[in-house]
């Protein structure tokens, strides 16, 4: 628990997202800022060796009146400048990823295009590269995300915005500054611009004596002061802009103070199942349904409001809640190093300024060490006065003129000596000096692009290796910055978007073409009839992150150097595919025609394709035979079926007219046939066919059959196998063994 003493005492923050700041908590704000540890004062400084500016006037002073000459080896600025250069060449993009929705895909293309757009279009990649080299340098720097106040400039601007202007909350443990309960800057605004500005307040700004902030907090603010450090002697740079505004009156300038500050207020959250979180609204029937179906629930929670206002001096000129959809400040913090203890923040150059004051110094003192000469003389042995014995004995072409009658006494002497062994310590003392500036920041002569103590390529990678180590803590807080720049321009992106239908077209590259996504198009469920978004922009999860491949022209230069090796080896037809994908990584004005003359001419085929070509046509025409002559076999067997079908009909007719014939002809078969086809298994065809109906002649007349002592009728044949064959002769009676019984044979007794 933090025992600490709160500085705003019984001025404590009120609760209440639509709480003003009152002038209260405004004045205990800026003592807390007072009273916060200086840092601002070294940070000056630090900034000022890494600009180049490193003799004091003092000491400036103290060499003229030595005669050392003023000497300056700058080592700070291209230390920083290396590792500036680092960032640039491993600068990624920003790459917008659903978290974790299915189907969402879509709507993160789609941001990120214009997120890409708003990259370029809104500086950001320059904001966040000054405001890394502050941090580098002094430990900290800030860039802002905002609207510009003209609607002809692009719709999103990114700023690198002084330390010195923007004070906040020490207390704070997030880099983000998401738990800081306040954050202020101040600047320096022309009177009639800012009465333009709050117009409701004109009389307030433009009255001369309302000096409020000038009187009672800016003397005590720390930072925006001189140093005193020159870049040389004849450089006298003895104020600065904040300096010059503040104590000239002419200038007619006011110090607005913008104050960002939170409310925490306890609401009610409605959480879903997904982790998603938002405000519960009891008017929203959506919320009402999550809550009915088990989706969701209810938990109290407290959460933060931010609010915005503006001051100057103890007046009130406005006090709103943030204009932004996001609950963070619009200023983003890139932090350097931090003190464990304090907070303070603290860059590369705090170590770096003990061996550039001695390499300076040092510098100087061998300069003045060659050009000094110690003499040795008896009073008279010169013929001029001392002081312009002086003068000539410093001179590179001294004219010395001695005095001949006191040479030529007893004892006279004129002696010149130079003490080349102290410059030679010195100059060591400037090597180790050099050396240190090297082992206390971690870069390198190599990192620096300059000769370092390797002899072989790996000792070379190996120390270039070390340094990029050495500045890891650097670098990981500046992806963390970059990373919530990102965020809050694709919040200002989506807030643009809000709930309007849109159609976005995403601009294709070398490989890929170009394609549309409709973004928050209104569609009816089919099954339950309920009206939704599809695309909906404002319910899909999304998250910024870094690309993992840098997209520096220098890294490109040297992925198509490694794929040039690789594809070296491979064979002709694989090399001609990977062509477009090196053509890509070229910085060339017209890559897009590039590769597609690239294609074209690799689609002329080589004289192996031609030859599986027409063995793919070959092969081609012989499935079309195939298949044409299964064609006319399926159709042959269709007529064949339908022939044998008319022939199955036509036996069928003519054997049920044989059974009707015989059935006529002799009336006791039937019974007989019906139970040799019962045992056969026979069932009655439900329901019954139809009748055939088939015609029936005129019936002829009966021919007289003659008797038995007549002459027989002719016997009618019958072809048919399936029937035995029709006897030849009349009719008689059985004798014999053709008889059944034995009274057959037996003669009846007359009558």
């Amino acid at each position: 628990m933090d025992m600490t003493t709160n500085i705003l005492d019984e001025h404590e923050v009120q609760d209440g997202a639509d709480t003003p700041l009152t002038l209260n908590e405004f004045a205990a704000i800026v003592r807390e800022a007072i009273n916060q540890p200086p840092w601002r004062v070294n940070a000056d400084k630090e900034a000022d060796y890494a600009d180049g500016n490193q003799l004091s006037t003092d000491l400036l002073r103290k060499q003229a009146e030595l005669g050392i000459p003023p000497a300056k080896e700058n080592i700070i600025t291209p230390a920083i400048a290396a590792v500036c250069g680092y960032e640039a060449k491993t600068r990624t993009d920003w790459r917008v990823t659903p978290d974790g929705e299915p189907g969402g895909q879509d709507v993160a293309d789609a941001i990120n295009f214009r997120l890409n757009q708003a990259e370029r279009h809104s500086k950001a990649d320059r904001a966040l590269s000054q405001a890394f080299r502050a941090a580098v340098t002094v430990g900290l720097g800030w860039v802002e995300v905002a609207r510009p106040p003209n609607s002809l400039e692009f719709p999103f601007r990114c700023r690198y915005i002084h330390r010195n202007e923007i004070w906040w909350d020490m207390k704070c443990q997030e880099p983000d500054l998401a738990d800081a309960r306040w954050l202020y800057r101040r600047r320096w605004v022309d009177r009639t611009k800012a009465a333009q500005l709050f117009p409701g307040h004109r009389d307030v700004i433009m009255r001369s004596m309302d000096k409020w902030i000038a009187d009672n907090v800016g003397e005590m603010l720390e930072g925006g002061q001189s140093t005193g450090l020159l870049a040389a002697a004849e450089a006298e740079r003895a104020w600065t802009v904040h300096e010059d505004n503040w104590y000239n009156e002419e200038n007619q300038t006011v110090a607005i103070t913008e104050v960002w500050y939170r409310r925490w207020v306890p609401v009610v959250m409605l959480v879903m199942r997904d982790g998603r979180a938002v405000e519960f609204d009891e008017a929203n029937e959506l919320h009402q349904a999550a809550l009915a179906i088990g989706r969701g629930r209810l938990q109290e929670q407290i959460v933060a409001r931010m609010r915005r206002a503006f001051w100057i001096g103890p007046h009130c000129l406005h006090d709103g809640p943030t204009p932004y959809s996001h609950q963070h400040f619009p200023y983003v913090p890139v932090w350097g190093y931090r003190e464990d203890m304090t907070g303070i923040p603290y860059g590369l150059v705090r170590d770096m300024i003990f061996p550039q004051d001695n390499l300076n110094a040092t510098t100087a003192k061998l300069r003045w060490g060659m050009a000094s000469v110690r003499t040795e003389r008896t009073k008279g042995a010169v013929a001029m006065s001392d002081a312009q014995f002086r003068q000539q004995i410093a001179r590179a072409s001294a004219d010395i003129v001695l005095d001949e009658q006191h040479m030529a006494k007893q004892g006279a002497r004129f002696e010149v000596h130079r003490d080349f062994q102290l410059n030679a310590q010195q100059f060591q003392l400037m090597t180790d000096s050099r050396e240190a500036v090297q082992r206390v920041s971690g870069i390198t002569a190599s990192f620096q692009g300059q000769k370092g103590t390797a002899t072989s390529g790996l000792q070379e990678q190996t120390q270039l290796e070390q340094s990029e180590i050495s500045l890891a803590d650097l670098m990981d807080g500046f992806k963390d910055s970059r990373t919530l720049v990102g965020e809050l321009l694709m919040a200002l992106i989506i807030e643009d978007m809000g709930k309007q239908e849109q159609v976005i077209v995403i601009e294709g590259d070398v490989l890929d073409p170009p394609r549309t996504v409709v973004i928050n198009h209104p569609e009816v469920d089919p099954q339950t009839g309920i009206e939704y978004l599809s695309n909906d922009i404002n319910r899909t999860k999304l998250m910024v992150a870094l690309e993992d491949v840098p997209s520096s022209s220098g890294f490109r230069a040297q992925q198509l150097n490694a794929l040039s090796e690789a594809v070296k080896a491979l064979p002709p037809t694989v090399q001609q595919v990977m062509m477009p994908f090196m053509v890509d990584l070229m910085d060339l004005p017209r890559k897009e025609q590039v590769v597609q003359a690239i294609q074209q001419a690799t689609a002329q085929a080589d004289p192996e394709q031609i030859r599986e070509q027409v063995k793919q046509e070959l092969m081609h025409d012989l499935k079309e035979r195939e298949l044409a002559l299964r064609e006319r076999e399926i159709a042959a067997r269709e007529k064949l079926m339908a022939a044998q079908q008319v022939q199955t009909g036509v036996q069928a007719s003519y054997s049920a007219m044989q059974a009707g014939a015989q059935i006529a002809q002799m009336p006791m078969i039937a019974p007989i046939a019906d139970v040799i086809m019962q045992s056969s298994g026979y069932q009655r065809p439900t329901p019954d066919g139809d009748d055939p109906d088939f015609p029936v002649p005129a019936a002829a007349p009966l021919e007289p059959q003659s008797g038995l002592g007549g002459a027989a009728a002719d016997v009618p044949q019958n072809t048919s196998p399936a029937f035995p064959p029709v006897p030849q002769e009349p009719g008689r009676g059985m004798d014999g063994i053709e008889t059944q019984r034995i009274e057959d044979n037996i003669a009846a007794d007359p009558v």
